[in-house]
């Protein structure tokens, strides 16, 4: 070893030998120092080769290379540990906290399942900690069983006291059936048996005294006196008193049912809002009165192509609508928010008035021949005639059931003959001079849904929820024509054509069907119009006014036409986000249509 070594190493060394010798001096590392050579070695050979952390180290190990080792203190002040092991098994010992989000110690399994000490909050939900529960009785299992085992265990448990559980192995309930038999394999007798045992055994101990038929303790046990079923002698004659308070009493409950008291009537004050600027003019004419100069256009009908209008008002769904009777000027439409409006075609394309008098919805509309007054009947079971101009309530027509459809006689000389198809099977006639009923056509059976006068309205054609059409002459309440087919399904719209030789019926099998109006009221089987969807709607039918177009909505919101001749369908027009229920052809504007919907609006289109 050369004589620079140990005075190299020397700055390394003397920390540490000053922490062992504390009379050691700490050289300076700048300055040169010369030691003897003994004391420097010894120093070194106090290193053992064994401290080595690796064996790379233990082979490079020698005195020049060996670190020097010290003993280690901590730094950290000396703490009791009793306590901690203490509390660390109390904690382990005690519930956990539901409500704690950080646990310092692992839990075991029955800590953590473990009920919440004291009462649990009655409106809170279930916790986790109330145990393996999905039920606030307990825990409830899954289990596939077929709808017949159930109800037969269940009625066998309400009927005899004991079920067998789903798993089939255990009776839940009376254990003492060795042999369960259900409510469903048990022989009658055995149900006989049972009955009469359980009678028995619920029945109370019958005293002696109730043995007697004489005594009153057999009356209180047998809830029967023993004469009750043997009449004797002729029966007995009511007093003068007893006869009087009857006659009374039926003369008191006759006046009640001519008032129409004890059904629910709510009285509806009827109203009326007129929208427009005037209802008469500089002329003095009046807001209802047709232009002069209204005439077709055009004899040929045309398919409409785009919608011109909207008109939005109705609350809710429209139900029908009509068009003013030979011009077309105004259009009358009833609505299921039970008010009907009358709204302009020609000008200003805005609401006119608005007639307000029934209580629930308004199921149909019908003007008169000259349009100054129509129709209206409503699920409030009313019929009302209205005065087209003013708004006012001519008169009110009701049977205490619900009209489905009202018709005017079309005959001048017969416009105060009212008809009206009823929900009791039943065709009331009224005069609305006297507001007498005047004829009742009763052969249906069920609720008639049109009326649809023919052969220059001499007779007219039903037709029912009962799948038929019948054929009446006016004013005799006898069926001349009756048709019933096993394929035919209701018929809750119908259309004559305006040759008026032929009617078109809506079916609810979603097609129309093509009747004669001739005297044998022959189906046309090679005129049929389909493709709509129509089941469980009353979507009205309609024809152009030149007949050339069948016109039909349908219950997805579309407008179908077809071709008369060819039965082709021309073209299918989507107009409504619901059921497009009512369609009409203006009687002038040979290509103008006005549609309505469930979605409550009325649109024209052109």
């Amino acid at each position: 070893m050369s004589a620079c070594g140990p005075a190299r190493l020397l700055p390394v060394f003397s920390s540490r030998v000053a922490a062992s010798q504390t009379e050691t001096n700490v050289p300076n590392p700048d300055e040169t120092l010369t030691l003897d050579r003994p004391p420097v070695m010894d120093l070194l050979q106090s290193y053992a080769p064994g401290d080595a952390s690796s064996p790379e180290d233990e082979s490079l190990s020698s005195p020049d290379t060996s670190p020097l080792r010290l003993p280690t203190k901590s730094a950290a002040p000396a703490v009791d540990e009793t306590a901690l092991a203490l509390s660390v098994a109390a904690s382990t010992s005690r519930p956990l906290d539901p409500s704690v989000h950080l646990v310092p110690f692992n839990p075991t399994a029955d800590q953590l399942w473990a009920p919440v000490l004291g009462p649990q909050h009655p409106h809170a939900p279930i916790s986790s900690a109330s145990g393996h529960r999905n039920h606030k009785l307990g825990h409830v299992e899954d289990a596939a069983l077929l709808p017949f085992l159930f109800d037969e265990q269940y009625n066998t448990f309400h009927r005899f006291g004991y079920a067998s559980d789903p798993s089939g192995l255990h009776i839940i309930g009376d254990a003492q059936a060795a042999n369960p038999d259900t409510v469903y394999n048990l022989p009658p007798s055995e149900h006989k048996r049972r009955r009469i045992q359980s009678k028995e055994e619920n029945q109370e101990p019958v005293p002696p005294e109730a043995e007697n038929p004489a005594a009153d303790e057999w009356v209180v046990h047998n809830k029967k006196s023993p004469w009750a079923g043997v009449r004797e002698g002729p029966p007995v004659e009511l007093t003068d008193e007893q006869k009087q308070y009857a006659e009374a009493h039926a003369a008191k409950k006759a006046e009640k049912e001519a008032r129409g008291e004890g059904k629910e009537k709510t009285e509806v004050v009827a109203k009326t809002t007129f929208h427009g600027k005037e209802e008469k003019d500089y002329q003095g004419r009046s807001w209802i009165t047709p232009p002069k100069d209204a005439k077709a256009t055009n004899e040929r009908c045309y398919i409409p192509k785009r919608c011109v209008h909207e008109w939005v008002g109705h609350t809710k769904g429209v139900s029908a609508i009509r068009f003013f009777p030979k011009y077309g000027h105004l259009l009358l439409s009833a609505s299921m928010d039970c008010k009907i409006k009358i709204w302009d075609v020609l000008e200003s394309k805005t609401c006119m008035r608005t007639y307000m008098g029934h209580n629930k919805a308004v199921r149909d509309i019908s003007f008169c021949s000259d349009g100054s007054k129509f129709l209206s009947a409503g699920y409030d079971r009313n019929i009302q005639y209205w005065d087209t101009e003013t708004g006012q309530v001519i008169s009110t027509f009701s049977t205490g059931k619900v009209p489905y459809v009202v018709k005017l006689n079309p005959d001048e000389d017969k416009q105060n003959i009212l008809l009206a198809g009823m929900s009791d099977k039943k065709i009331v006639q009224w005069d609305m001079r006297s507001g007498e009923i005047t004829q009742e056509y009763d052969q249906h059976l069920g609720a008639v849904n049109t009326i649809t006068f023919v052969d220059n309205n001499r007779r007219f054609v039903t037709s029912s929820d009962d799948k038929s059409l019948r054929v009446w002459e006016y004013g005799i309440p006898v069926v001349i024509k009756y048709i019933s087919e096993p394929h035919m399904h209701s018929m809750p719209s119908i259309a004559v054509h305006p040759n008026s030789n032929w009617l078109a019926a809506q079916s609810l099998d979603n097609q129309i069907l093509i009747y004669s109006t001739k005297e044998r009221f022959q189906l046309n089987k090679k005129k049929r119009f389909a493709g709509h969807i129509v089941a469980g709607y009353a979507c009205q039918v309609s024809f152009s006014p030149d007949g050339r177009f069948v016109m039909s909505g349908d219950g997805e919101g579309s407008c179908w036409f077809w071709d008369w001749k060819s039965c082709r369908r021309f073209k299918t027009l989507k107009c409504h986000n619901g059921v497009c229920i009512g369609c009409e052809w203006h009687p002038l504007e040979t290509s103008k249509v006005a549609t309505c919907g469930w979605d409550g609006v009325i649109k024209y289109w052109d």
